[in-house]
């Protein structure tokens, strides 16, 4: 809840290094706490191997998004900030050297980290969602 990322450089996103992450995770985290990942709704993340591995560790807890949800903004907004930061103009001669600036950035982030703090208002979220709904009736 500090706004502290945990970051893993790995070559592919299937199931196999999405359970690495969360060990690395759950090796990370107090024993005593209950964790709580917010997840878009990308395939490794519902695999049956990754359910399997969530129940057996209870203490933890997915909660999917639709697609545009506020919460995955946060985690766009730090990518966007690496991105401009440190990877933007960064000449890079191999993955190696990438990667290490990635975590150079991560470790400097978590030096002084900041959490997500949601600032919209649910009462307008809600409005718009209905107004929405509201167009797309009209149109069918």
């Amino acid at each position: 809840l500090d706004g502290s990322v945990i970051g893993r450089n790995m070559q592919r996103h299937r199931h196999q290094e999405f359970i690495r992450f969360l060990n690395a995770i759950e090796a990370e985290m107090p024993a005593d706490k209950a964790i709580h990942v917010i997840l878009d709704n990308y395939a490794t993340h519902k695999q049956p191997k990754v359910r399997a591995w969530l129940a057996r560790h209870p203490r933890w807890t997915f909660h999917f998004v639709p697609t545009s949800c506020s919460w995955l903004n946060a985690v766009e907004g730090f990518f966007a900030k690496l991105t401009r930061r440190r990877l933007k103009n960064g000449v890079f001669h191999s993955v190696v050297d990438l990667q290490a600036a990635i975590n150079r950035f991560i470790k400097e982030h978590n030096q002084d980290p900041r959490p997500f703090v949601w600032k919209a208002d649910p009462n307008e979220i809600i409005a718009s969602v209905r107004r929405g709904h509201q167009v797309l009736e009209s149109i069918h």
